[in-house]
């Protein structure tokens, strides 16, 4: 039987494991997990709020509704000053403050640049101007939003442009990136007076759903390098990572050292299971066996969802990666481009929210039987490998 996501958070709070990586795809409930488990470690009703304004902040996360807190004003009227804005209240005025207190804006801007290109420079605005409890205006030394521009090369600086959302879901990473890097050397002084601030004493978990997942491969695989590191450094701190990306799990998995991680999983009445796997996604759960078995059962179960598709493709193209040939689309039946039409149209990122397919039709989830029968069927690879024993 099932667990709702509030009793796998407890399963996660209550362990003693220093790191807790999960795997699972997208669409399973990885981001809602991230939530339950900071509403459940630090609730929003209003006693714990005064608790927490008390005692500091007791888990720090980042996920899809931390992106959130940073978004677009594109000047829309003489479409100039663009910048990138960040929602204030009480916890990112009190996190942004203290990045400007340290002066990690340079830090900020370095990794930025790393990840993207040194010829995009963001800068940080200082002031935030916010109400106090009697409607007065205040000014707050903090960051409270970002410009960009183009610098370098044989032409004239460009001020003001807009970047990518690939390039903006960086930038936002590396901010939590310096600050968690920043808190972790500061709780590692064994002398809370010593402290730059108190604000992070009580911190005793870190939440990280999916950073980044625009990086190529080796920018990927230095990143969870990197994240590696921070996390063995840390002195008292639990860390719950979850990831789509096999890539990301098996990088994290043998850095840290693990002796085994996590799969989530959405069964079929709503609830969810987390299974231990030992090893890292290769040697565990044999990725592409495991992509296979996920597909088979929503078949078997009538239960395709849009999210099925994306695993076929991924296993289509994981297997004409193994076997050598050039385009995954290739190893479609005679039909090629109307089922490569079919698959893309499912598997391509919408922009309107309309547009969301949450179920299939009856007879796209027959596709979805038929090409995955066609693979297995046709290809010795599959013959040979579901022969193999993990």
């Amino acid at each position: 039987m099932g667990q709702s996501l509030i009793q796998i958070s407890e399963t996660l709070k209550n362990s003693d494991k220093k790191a807790q990586l999960i795997y699972a795809f997208n669409g399973i409930g990885k981001t809602r997990l991230s939530r339950e488990f900071r509403l459940l470690v630090a609730p929003k009703d209003a006693e714990a709020a005064e608790a927490a304004e008390a005692g500091g902040i007791k888990v720090l996360y980042y996920n899809a509704f931390t992106e959130d807190l940073f978004y677009w004003d594109n000047d829309l009227d003489a479409d100039v000053n663009r910048k990138l804005l960040i929602r204030p209240n009480g916890f990112t005025i009190m996190v942004l403050k203290f990045l400007k207190d340290q002066g990690l804006d340079g830090n900020i801007i370095s990794n930025f640049q790393h990840f993207t290109s040194d010829k995009v420079t963001p800068r940080f605005n200082e002031e935030y101007s916010i109400k106090d409890e009697n409607d007065r205006d205040i000014t707050v030394k903090a960051y409270s939003e970002i410009t960009f521009s183009i610098e370098g090369g044989n032409q004239a600086s460009i001020p003001n442009i807009k970047i990518s959302k690939a390039e903006e879901s960086n930038l936002i990473w590396c901010v939590f990136y310096s600050l968690l890097e920043q808190v972790v050397e500061q709780l590692n002084i064994p002398e809370p007076e010593n402290r730059s601030t108190d604000k992070f004493n009580d911190l005793k978990y870190v939440f990280i759903d999916d950073p980044v997942s625009s990086l190529d491969d080796n920018h990927l695989i230095e990143l969870a390098v990197n994240l590696a590191l921070i996390i063995k450094k840390s002195n008292g701190l639990k860390f719950i990572i979850s990831t789509h990306s096999p890539l990301f799990y098996n990088v994290l998995y043998n850095e840290l050292g693990l002796k085994a991680g996590y799969i989530l999983n959405k069964l079929n009445d709503g609830t969810f299971e987390l299974l231990e796997k030992k090893g890292d996604s290769n040697k565990s759960f044999s990725y592409h066996l495991f992509l296979k078995q996920t597909i088979q059962d929503a078949i078997d179960n009538n239960a395709i969802q849009k999210y099925h598709f994306t695993l076929l493709r991924n296993l289509y193209e994981k297997t004409a990666n193994f076997l050598g040939y050039p385009r995954w689309s290739e190893l479609l039946p005679d039909d090629k481009q109307t089922y490569y039409n079919r698959v893309i149209q499912f598997t391509s990122h919408s922009t309107l929210s309309n547009e969301v397919v949450a179920e299939p039709t009856e007879p796209e989830k027959q596709t979805v039987a038929f090409l995955l029968k066609h693979l297995t069927d046709n290809y010795n690879f599959w013959k040979e490998a579901q022969n193999v024993t993990v």
